[in-house]
């Protein structure tokens, strides 16, 4: 598990795993948490139940199959939805007790959102298309709280220096917000991207103030698993939930 000293409202939980801890074998060593990767899916299972007791989690995370896109599910109102057995969606909300948020990354930024009063909680996965397009904004938009209210944990994710995306990525974003151009290293004929800061000028212009970062680059760093660094791998965990 990442560890962190951040405020963190009483009645929250959140969590960041890192690759250990687990049961599954190489190239997926050992807490892989994504059935999409192909391990073995009695040992991904295994490793999401290790968790969930480690956690002392009273329901079990609602997994979803993340597709780079926007849209975020209400987890209060899932009940209601058509019986699906992994739901399509980058993000997740909840006000409801116990209701477990969670993403998977392995490069990308998971996000964390809850409100200062500790009712409301989201996940969000964050790649750079996902956050171009808006993830941030419809997750926070789920919030009945004023943004000024909420609190952001960004947790581990490919870091500045070693992120490197086309002019495009470049100007999709700055396209939209100028002051995205400072998230932009020139590198031969490419970029090297800062996502955390992306992250955190989308956040910001949404009004939410109050904002934490891992600053962990998982391409460097070998506690965690990196697409980027090692292709076939696993994939990291973040959570958040309502004690009560």
């Amino acid at each position: 598990m990442f560890d962190h000293d951040w405020p963190v409202p009483a009645n929250v939980g959140i969590a960041m795993t890192n690759r250990h801890g687990g049961v599954s074998v190489h190239p997926y060593d050992s807490l892989n948490l994504g059935l999409h990767v192909g391990d073995a899916e009695q040992q991904v299972m295994a490793n999401r139940e290790l968790l969930c007791k480690q956690l002392a989690l009273t329901a079990k995370p609602v997994w979803l199959e993340q597709v780079h896109g926007t849209h975020v599910l209400n987890l209060d109102t899932l009940s209601l939805a058509p019986a699906v057995d992994i739901p399509i969606a980058d993000a997740s909300y909840s006000r409801t007790a116990s209701q477990v948020c969670a993403v998977m990354t392995a490069d990308c930024l998971p996000v964390l959102l809850c409100n200062q009063a500790g009712t409301e909680v989201a996940a969000a996965h964050a790649g750079w298309r996902g956050l171009c397009d808006g993830v941030i904004e419809a997750t926070a938009a789920q919030f009945s709280s004023p943004m000024d209210e909420l609190i952001a944990y960004l947790g581990p994710a490919i870091g500045p220096q070693k992120f490197e995306v086309g002019v495009e990525v470049k100007h999709a974003f700055c396209g939209l917000h100028p002051q995205a151009a400072a998230c932009f290293i020139p590198s031969g004929d490419k970029y090297l991207a800062d996502i955390i800061g992306l992250a955190k000028l989308r956040l910001s212009l949404l009004g939410i103030k109050h904002i934490y970062s891992a600053d962990i680059c998982t391409v460097s760093d070998t506690d965690y698993f990196s697409y980027r660094r090692d292709k076939v791998t696993g994939r990291m965990a973040s959570l958040i939930w309502l004690k009560s």
